[in-house]
């Protein structure tokens, strides 16, 4: 059964999520941390406030995501 979760949802009310970060994230925790929900959907909160909100995009909006930042589409937000 698929659970649905809205967005902004505290990240904490989100049932056996595993939260994951990248390997480049910094020492003082300074990254997102994202976790697959059932049904293929994603999470995504702030790994410095983990009991904050969570945003929750479906597989086909992390996929768009996903594709165009590693084309480098988003490279200009930290530059």
């Amino acid at each position: 059964m698929k659970m649905q979760f809205a967005n902004g949802v505290t990240a904490s009310e989100i049932p056996g999520a595993a939260w994951m970060k990248s390997s480049a994230s910094s020492a003082d925790r300074n990254c997102v941390e994202m976790a697959r929900l059932s049904g293929g959907d994603v999470a995504v909160r702030n790994s410095r406030f983990p009991a904050g909100p969570a945003l929750v995009f479906s597989h086909s909006e992390m996929a768009a995501f996903l594709v165009g930042a590693k084309g480098a589409e988003f490279d200009q937000m930290i530059d």
